[in-house]
């Protein structure tokens, strides 16, 4: 399977999913115009990873911001995530947020709480 790989514009984040080692990153601003649009290969490529994936995933979220509409669709991702956690493959989040940001670490806990997976806060300096 072929990794997902996006750069980064000021709108939208990087995006590296790295199917053989089952490591996913989304870091940067998710502002997108449309949001669905954006996310839509992200999610056809969690559905085809879920068919083989590694025995243990992590996605890292290192969003600086995103916006509501970007806020639902990180949700959606998420559940495509929590169905793929099971005896086979366990999946963790590990959502990082800046020190002094209150709202990224609110949002990473808002998450936690809806989301059936281990969530693991990270505070560092800068994203």
């Amino acid at each position: 399977m072929e990794n997902l790989q996006m750069i980064s514009s000021a709108k939208t984040p990087e995006v590296l999913f790295d199917a053989e080692n089952g490591k996913l990153l989304l870091k940067g601003r998710s502002i997108p115009e449309n949001s669905i649009e954006f996310y839509k290969p992200l999610y056809d490529w969690v559905d085809s990873y879920a068919g083989q994936p590694k025995s243990e995933t992590t996605i890292e979220v290192m969003l600086e911001y995103f916006n509501t509409s970007s806020s639902k669709c990180l949700l959606d991702l998420f559940k495509k995530l929590e169905r793929m956690n099971g005896d086979a493959s366990s999946v963790a989040v590990h959502w990082y947020y800046e020190e002094d940001d209150e709202d990224m670490a609110e949002a990473g806990e808002d998450y936690q709480a809806i989301i059936k997976l281990p969530f693991k806060m990270i505070e560092i300096n800068e994203i």
